[in-house]
């Protein structure tokens, strides 16, 4: 029986840690000459400084990083958020760029594609 809980208790431990960091939302609005503002809304269960999400960076479409966008503190108590950068470079040839966050346990997120209007 005492196995048993401490299983289960390792489990719920586990479960109530901080996962990846999510991507929820991205913007792109365009200021004109190829020239792009991007915000970025990401999701994580920040933890305090050993574990937060750390920042996002912008890819083209061949996975080359455009531009990236470091986040100094963790946002513990201010979930989702969203950050912008500014003046970001976007070829006007481009289809779609992606978006790649990245926390200090987990490392890079998964991709996420985003159509160029």
């Amino acid at each position: 029986m005492i196995k048993i809980f401490i299983l289960g208790l390792m489990l719920f431990c586990h479960v109530s840690q901080a996962n990846e960091v999510k991507i929820t939302e991205v913007k792109l609005t365009n200021k004109g000459s190829q020239h792009y503002r991007v915000d970025v809304t990401l999701l994580h269960a920040d933890t305090g400084w050993n574990h937060y999400a750390d920042g996002w960076k912008v890819l083209d479409e061949n996975k080359t990083v455009i531009d990236t966008r470091i986040l100094h503190h963790p946002h513990v108590s201010e979930q989702p958020f969203t950050r912008s950068l500014y003046d970001v470079v976007i070829s006007k040839k481009a289809k779609f760029i992606y978006i790649q966050a990245h926390d200090k346990v987990h490392g890079d997120s998964e991709l996420y594609k985003v159509k160029i209007d």
